[in-house]
């Protein structure tokens, strides 16, 4: 059973979310990195210079931990705003890059591998009318995959707005 419709399972697959996140940790970084700086010393442009040139070097085993950290944040940011995410449990028990990539809809937001909808999930342009039992089914994700207009699978070859029309129509 599926827990997509809980507010919480909504925020962590939501890709704008999971972005914001990322950005705020590594803002929590930065500001943990420089945390020591005398503020009465940056009223000046001399004091402002010497109480970073104290603060830049990563001297300390806490600093050179936040400057990995942050660099973790950042590949993570990277990987998110170009959908090109793996889940590292499934590349730990796989050893596959192919295997392990996070599925996404057309928003870019993670799919829920737990759904209903998720079951033999592919990605987004690898459907084939073979991977529906009716037609009722692909015009469902069809529909969901934006008609017509974001038809990538070729399911509907004559762009009717109905896919799959040899399948059985279903209930």
């Amino acid at each position: 059973m599926s827990n997509t419709s809980t507010p919480k399972t909504k925020l962590r697959y939501n890709k704008k979310f999971r972005l914001a996140i990322l950005i705020l940790l590594i803002i929590l970084v930065i500001v943990l990195y420089f945390r020591n700086v005398n503020v009465t010393n940056l009223t000046s442009i001399e004091g402002a210079q010497s109480e970073l040139q104290a603060n830049y070097k990563p001297d300390t085993w806490e600093k050179k931990l936040l400057i990995a950290i942050g660099s973790l944040l950042g590949i993570g940011v990277g990987l998110e705003a170009s959908e090109n995410d793996i889940d590292l449990g499934k590349f730990i028990e796989t050893g596959s890059l192919s295997a392990s990539k996070v599925l996404r809809d057309k928003k870019g937001n993670v799919v829920d591998p737990s759904s209903p909808a998720a079951k033999n999930a592919k990605y987004t342009d690898e459907y084939n009318c073979s991977d529906f039992a009716t037609q009722k089914e692909a015009q469902q994700f069809y529909d969901a995959a934006g008609g017509v207009e974001g038809d990538v699978n070729r399911l509907d070859g004559n762009k009717d707005g109905v896919p799959c029309q040899a399948l059985p129509k279903g209930e």
